[in-house]
């Protein structure tokens, strides 16, 4: 070897990590550049969307014997045994499948909406494949739910773990994010539009410049992607009248607010038989076997039970039906996704939902032809139904209007629907309060309405904040003392221990140089029994101080109370201001890449 080459060696490498350091530096500064890495991930969404739904679908026909142009939910002719044996058979797969992820990965994973509102954007690309598989197997094996949630999870998993190869910033990884599930949600649905508003509404949690080029790189990609691998997506096609009778719209209006009133009774219904379930069967794997063996008696009616029904929706909007074959089938539907969730298989009610209002709004249109013939437009109501029930159960009010722009392409559908999901939207905001995401972490005790980023809040804690170093003295010092010790304008509050040098109490300064002359501290000695704890974040330590009224406030060891700081009311408003406006600006596209 020649003698030099160990320094041209490190002559290289350190080329290389100065290029390295280069390329990050210009993908954190440049806008540019974080819409070609949108791009790279809409190729990567495409891809997966494609991989996941062909998995689904291939193991469908396996295991259910179905030729591959047929949809599992509108397979009539499969045998009772299948039925039967298959969903409970698939419950019990799936229970050792979590067995052995639970042995791999005990921590619950951390899906888009989640990571945005809490960790700053921070995902797993294992967590992507732990939900993608359970999803796969799921939907696979005839469970009433979609794999959206698998394909969002492996968008947000693939941006996140792009963005912090290049060391994004805070606001730029909790974009690319949700650009991720833009792709996904786009690719799924062969809907651009309806993917870049879910990600608006439901992942990053607001609209701004600075994310409308990164979220619509990344749905038109993944979109484009997934259409030339001819992923057969759950794309929706149908046709509507052209013309929209403005006596349309009350009806329109009361299909919103049936929808919003039934979304929330299919909501509390998955949280209800989640808990019964749980109750009465302890072990996992029977409560999935009993899920599977439930789905496989409601297919025994109707295979729209079955998988997440996109085969039915194309039905539904092709077909005419009575009145009450369809409420058969609303309830079969309705009843199969709330025990498949409940019971544990994985997956979404975005597709489910959207399957339930499209019956349920044929069902009004047929209610009201009973009533007063001929009645309204089965079809546009069915339009009407599907948006409004998908918005009352997702969250997304204009994702589900621009689905119904994309699905029909007329706008004067748009606008009535528009409409019905404002209703129904409002009354879930009103009288329930989350959407089916926001409802889960709920029921899991996570206190999170929506993806707007509250994490740094909790980052932001008493014990980051306090001052280390607070002038102490012991309690039992005399007042004179403490006045030779502490002249006015040395210190505003000091801080008093007692024998073990354990809190006791704060003691002002002024008021010590005001009091009378003679006698100890006990008497101004203030705030004896509120204190702060380093854990605490800003928001909490706020509220202590309004309810104590007081200036500053002591921070102790929560077991031995031993003090560790001071905090002043002052300081902490300033600092939650000063963290206020930076995310302000952040949302707003002030700051970040650029």
């Amino acid at each position: 070897m020649h003698p030099f080459a160990p320094h041209r060696y490190i002559r290289l490498l350190r080329h290389r990590v100065r290029r390295r350091a280069a390329l990050r530096t210009w993908v954190r500064r440049s806008e540019f550049a974080v819409v070609l890495l949108a791009v790279l991930i809409g190729v990567g969404v495409g891809l997966a969307a494609w991989g996941m739904g062909a998995a689904a679908h291939g193991l469908q026909r396996l295991l259910y014997g179905f030729g591959p142009e047929t949809r599992l939910s509108t397979a009539t002719f499969l045998p009772d045994w299948r039925l039967l044996l298959v969903p409970p058979l698939g419950g019990l797969a799936l229970a050792g499948l979590n067995r052995l992820i639970r042995r791999w990965r005990p921590k619950s994973p951390v899906d888009p909406i989640e990571a945005n509102a809490l960790h700053g954007g921070r995902m797993s690309l294992n967590d992507a494949v732990v939900v993608g598989a359970q999803t796969v197997l799921s939907n696979g094996v005839g469970a009433s739910v979609g794999l959206e949630a698998g394909y969002a999870q492996a968008g947000g998993g693939i941006a996140s773990r792009l963005g912090r190869a290049f060391a994004l910033r805070r606001a730029d990884l909790r974009i690319l994010v949700g650009a991720g599930t833009a792709g996904a949600i786009a690719a799924a649905f062969d809907a651009p539009l309806t993917g870049a508003f879910y990600a608006f509404e439901l992942v990053i949690g607001t609209y701004s410049i600075a994310s409308l080029f990164p979220v619509i790189a990344c749905a038109v990609t993944a979109v484009l992607v997934a259409r030339g691998l001819s992923a057969g997506t759950y794309a929706v096609v149908t046709s509507v009248p052209s013309v929209i009778d403005s006596a349309a719209y009350p009806l329109a209006l009361a299909v919103g607010a049936l929808c919003g009133l039934c979304a929330i009774l299919l909501m509390r219904g998955v949280g209800l038989a989640e808990a019964l379930l749980a109750r009465l069967l302890p072990s996992p794997a029977l409560r999935l076997l009993l899920g599977g063996l439930a789905v496989g008696g409601l297919a025994q009616i109707s295979p729209v039970a079955l998988s997440a029904g996109h085969g039915a929706l194309h039905l539904a909007f092709v077909t005419e039906a009575p009145a009450w074959p369809v409420l058969t089938l609303l309830l079969v539907k309705a009843l199969a996704a709330i025990l498949s969730i409940g019971s544990g298989f994985r997956g979404g009610l975005f597709f489910a939902s959207l399957l339930i209002g499209a019956l349920g709004g044929k069902l009004f249109a047929g209610v009201m032809a009973l009533l007063a013939p001929p009645g309204p437009d089965a079809l546009l109501m069915a339009v009407v139904g599907m948006s409004a029930f998908g918005a009352a159960v997702i969250g997304a009010p204009l994702a589900m209007t621009f689905l119904a722009l994309e699905t029909t392409g007329s706008l004067a559908v748009t606008g009535l629907v528009l409409a019905a999901v404002a209703v129904s939207g409002l009354l879930v905001r009103r009288l329930f309060g989350y959407s089916f995401a926001t409802w889960r972490f709920h029921l899991r005790g996570e206190a999170i309405r929506s993806a707007h980023d509250v994490g740094w809040v909790n980052d932001l804690t008493v014990g980051r904040m306090m001052r280390r170093d607070p002038r102490r003295v012991p309690a039992e010092t005399s007042l004179a003392n403490f006045r030779r010790l502490f002249p006015l304008g040395a210190a505003a509050q000091v801080v008093a221990v007692d024998e073990a040098g354990r809190y006791a109490g704060l003691v002002s300064v002024p008021e010590a140089h005001a009091a009378a002359p003679e006698g100890g501290l006990g008497p101004l000695l203030r705030h004896r029994g509120t204190v702060l704890l380093p854990a605490m974040n800003a928001r909490d330590a706020i509220a202590a101080f309004e309810a104590a009224e007081a200036d500053a406030l002591a921070v102790v060891e929560p077991a031995s109370r031993q003090v560790l700081g001071l905090l002043t009311e002052t300081h902490l408003l300033r600092r939650y201001g000063e963290e206020v406006e930076k995310r302000r600006r952040e949302e707003s596209g002030l700051s970040g890449a650029g």
